[in-house]
């Protein structure tokens, strides 16, 4: 039965990840490439090549992942290769077919905007479906952890900014300074869109609070928030007092309302606010 699951799953990675590279390439090839923007890695070096010798970009990409997949099947472990190979192989075959799709959507030079932000919106919803389900689409991604694999202290984001960076200014000089701009707040909206796919569009904020009427703060999380709610030993260093601290995860909305009601309570407690990143469970996502 395990077994049947974890070959279910796997599956549904593949399905979702295919799902993700066709998204991100539609972004690349309807919008990007049409206004001759790039993107980063190895899609942006594929795209520098296309427009500088007409090779399509899904080409690019696939041979250039050929080297970088065979030193990663020696270099890492078996389910990151095989799960990079697939993204890199969905991504390449993605590019290829959508590639007549170029020019579904036709703007004037004035609009070129429009092309940015569309471009980095579905790029950054695709890759964020690639990477929630632990995919790669190789390339750059595998050079990084070349490196951090070497040097454990070596700045993985700022490695790959670098790279990026570099393709970006060697766009600039082919195609001209403005595209080179507009692919800059391509990737700026790509990385926003991706972080809200990874760390979810409704946030989560953790309360922790310290008060003089538990009792009724608790009462009005579980009764009028319909919240769960529960209570940590605390003891202040400065006094030793011991006293419970209440410990709640809700959401941003229900936070502006729990603490106006903390406030209408108990106008002396003290109220921690943390954003929490990921949130799994009964009442939030489904584990």
């Amino acid at each position: 039965m395990n077994t049947y699951y974890k070959f279910k799953a796997n599956i549904l990675d593949t399905l979702l990840i295919f799902l993700g590279c066709i998204i991100s390439s539609l972004g690349v090839n309807i919008f990007l490439s049409h206004a001759r923007l790039l993107s980063g890695g190895a899609t942006g070096i594929g795209l520098l090549l296309q427009y500088t010798m007409g090779i399509p970009v899904g080409i690019v990409v696939l041979l250039l992942n050929i080297p970088l997949l065979i030193i990663s099947y020696r270099k890492f472990d078996k389910s990151f290769s095989i799960y990079t190979t697939i993204g890199m192989l969905s991504l390449s075959i993605s590019l290829i077919i959508t590639k007549p799709l170029s020019n579904l959507v036709v703007l004037n030079n004035l609009d070129i905007l429009l092309y940015c932000i569309y471009g980095g919106v579905l790029c950054g919803v695709g890759y964020g479906l690639v990477f929630l389900r632990n995919g790669s689409t190789g390339g750059t991604d595998i050079i990084t952890m070349l490196i951090r694999r070497k040097y454990s202290n070596f700045n993985i984001g700022g490695l790959g900014f670098s790279l990026n960076l570099i393709i970006i200014a060697i766009g600039g000089y082919i195609s001209g300074v403005p595209e080179a701009l507009y692919t800059l707040i391509s990737l700026f909206i790509q990385s926003i869109v991706l972080d809200k796919m990874l760390k979810g569009f409704s946030s989560k904020k953790l309360l922790l609070i310290l008060t003089l009427k538990e009792e009724e703060i608790i009462n009005y999380v579980i009764k009028d928030l319909n919240r769960g709610i529960t209570s940590l030993f605390a003891e202040g260093e400065y006094t030793h007092d011991r006293k419970k601290m209440l410990y709640c995860i809700v959401t941003s909305r229900q936070m502006i309302e729990l603490k106006t009601a903390i406030h209408d309570i108990d106008p002396t407690a003290f109220i921690t606010v943390v954003d929490a990143s990921e949130v799994r469970g009964r009442g939030f996502i489904n584990i």
